[in-house]
């Protein structure tokens, strides 16, 4: 393959559609080939504008403006980082012959709850837990019912778990359906689902370059209102399990097509696995990548986009914790004491320029035996603040 350098004629380009923290470790892994980095977000100095060869801020969900700005800088690729997208821009650049990761019709498919869920269940058969779809709060409560208590509610269209809760009875519904309206993405329309009872839930990162499938060791997650606070790597699993799981993961991918790293969440019960969503691009539990994988998701994801073979080596099992800000804040200042840094914990500031209560504002990425880590990292991640 033959690589350009950035700023030329000739120039190899990736367009970054969301510039956050996922975004500025694809965006630095691209400039390590020579890529050519341009970065779009719906505010100012995102974390990928930061480390980007060119960065706009524009409302990405306009699909005139959007349309425009890739006319204007005609990328040789178009990534989208997040659900906040006109899909109807994306349909038309693709239409003209622009590149779209892994392809439109996925990420329409995968940005919206009701379109991930059919294709997956009733298109490609895959297992799932009980749901509905409904548009009312008299809906809800009717589908809270017929799903039992607790259920978990979800707006069909938001992103890091924005807008998503679990109803443990009836007097939780009228909360539900407030956190859902409030959330960002459409939340005109909600899916109600029947709470699985199983024993975890994994991320399965599953990358695509057009020739091979190749899958990371499983990573193991918790969540709390549908935003990843802890994950590790690998997650203990059987080996039935874990082989139903690339199942699963190898189906919902080859169904969607395309190139890229796609972020295959799922849950275990014993050796039964459980389809739940998909993202097609790197997953925020796959921060831990960053030290456990020779190549990370995000060297994986530029690599499959690019068609380049995706063997790597596990160096290290290991843990991240994500920390969020407990203050408002312009100009926010992350607080770490130095003791955080030791020989086996990396500390990774994304430089967002404005705080907000629960934004997440960092990760601790901490190397050893995935249990061990974990619990390393939970303590550690007590001991950051912010102002």
């Amino acid at each position: 393959m033959q690589f350009t350098a950035p700023l030329q004629p000739s120039a190899t380009k990736i367009m970054l559609l969301g510039s956050g923290e996922l975004g500025k470790e694809v965006a630095i892994e691209a400039q390590r080939l020579g890529l050519e980095v341009i970065a779009v977000d719906r505010y100012d100095h995102a974390p990928a504008m930061h480390v980007a060869h060119r960065s706009y801020a524009i409302n990405m969900q306009d699909e005139q403006v959007l349309l425009d700005l890739i006319r204007a800088e005609r990328p040789t690729y178009i990534l989208p980082e997040i659900e906040a997208i006109s899909i109807s821009a994306l349909f038309a650049a693709e239409a003209e012959g622009f590149c779209v990761i892994p392809n439109a019709e996925a990420v329409n498919k995968t940005m919206n709850r009701k379109n991930i869920r059919k294709f997956a269940a009733e298109e490609l058969g895959l297992k799932t837990g009980p749901y509905r779809f409904v548009s009312s709060y008299v809906g809800l409560c009717d589908a809270a019912e017929a799903m039992g208590f607790p259920c978990v509610i979800k707006p069909v269209m938001s992103s890091s778990g924005h807008g998503q809760s679990v109803a443990r009875a009836p007097e939780d519904l009228e909360r539900s359906w407030e956190m859902a309206k409030e959330a960002r993405g459409d939340a005109s329309e909600l899916i109600v689902e029947a709470f699985i009872d199983f024993d975890y839930e994994i991320t399965l990162l599953s990358a695509r370059n057009g020739v091979e499938t190749i899958f990371c060791e499983p990573i193991g997650h918790i969540q709390r209102d549908g935003d990843y606070v802890f994950s590790w790597q690998p997650m203990r699993m059987s080996e039935t399990a874990k082989a139903r799981a690339q199942e699963i993961a190898k189906r919902i991918t080859d169904g969607l097509g395309g190139r890229g790293i796609f972020g295959v969440e799922l849950f275990v019960k014993g050796d039964e696995v459980y389809f739940s969503e998909v993202s097609p691009r790197p997953h925020d539990t796959g921060m831990v990548t960053l030290i456990t994988q020779s190549q990370s998701e995000f060297a994986l994801h530029v690599r499959a986009v690019l068609g380049l073979p995706l063997g790597f080596s596990f160096y290290s099992e290991g843990a991240s914790a994500a920390y969020k800000a407990k203050n408002e804040a312009h100009d926010p200042i992350v607080d770490v004491p130095e003791s955080l840094f030791t020989p086996n914990t990396f500390v990774r500031i994304f430089g967002k320029p404005e705080s907000h209560v629960g934004r997440r504002m960092a990760v601790l990425l901490v190397a050893g035996k995935a249990e061990e880590a974990l619990e390393q990292a939970k303590a550690m991640i007590e001991r950051m603040g912010d102002h």
